[in-house]
């Protein structure tokens, strides 16, 4: 089922613009979001939390607001109150993130299991050992003027088409989609989908692949 093109206004939950503040990179900073986080997910106050520690409630917000330098014993303190470790309280500072950066034409070339002729794969990149526990792959994808089409591919996941160039019939379950230059196509990529029309070639579109990362 196509789903309705029309242009709507949806307002976003997450800001795509949105940025943590410069000073979340500061220790302090980074264990007092933390503490408040803890404390608010166990439902708890600042003053029942500054009875279970015995830290004064002036306290406990000038480290909650990163002022204030707490020591190993206030914050075991504050770990033993709260029941979770005291190295809970460091997760968030400068926690390491990845990020792969591949120059144009140094894409990893691979053959991914069904290619046929005249389909070219370049692997741009691959994030699986974040702490989401998904992996993504980005691909580009070439089918030239000798491109053939093929059983369709289908796999866990979820996956994103966007079309560079050319026009492909796209087929993602029963549904047929045309894709040209600028199209999208998002979709389960547990139904068979790929390329079963090769309209216009040469053809390129990124294909973007996430799915669980299996311990």
């Amino acid at each position: 089922m196509n789903v309705d093109s029309t242009k709507t206004m949806t307002k976003l939950i997450q800001d795509p613009h949105g940025v943590r503040e410069e000073r979340e990179k500061v220790l302090e900073v980074a264990i007092g979001r933390e503490v408040r986080a803890y404390r608010k997910q166990k439902g708890m106050t600042v003053a029942e939390l500054s009875r279970l520690t015995d830290l004064s409630i002036g306290m406990l917000s000038k480290i909650e607001n990163g002022n204030t330098s707490p020591s190993l014993t206030t914050l075991q303190a504050l770990a033993n109150a709260l029941s979770v470790p005291l190295t809970a309280f460091f997760k968030g500072f400068e926690e390491h993130r990845e990020a792969v950066h591949t120059k144009a034409g140094e894409g990893l070339e691979i053959e991914r299991a069904g290619t046929r002729a005249g389909h070219h794969y370049d692997l741009l990149g691959h994030i699986g050992s974040n702490n989401s526990g998904v992996i993504v792959e980005p691909y580009l994808i070439t089918l030239n003027t000798e491109a053939d089409t093929f059983q369709t591919f289908q796999h866990e996941g979820i996956e994103m088409i966007y079309m560079l160039e050319g026009k492909v019939g796209y087929m993602h379950g029963n549904a047929h989609y045309t894709l040209e230059a600028g199209d999208t196509l998002f979709f389960d990529a547990d139904a068979p989908h790929g390329p079963e029309d090769l309209i216009e070639l040469p053809a390129r579109y990124l294909s973007v692949i996430c799915y669980p990362q299996r311990s």
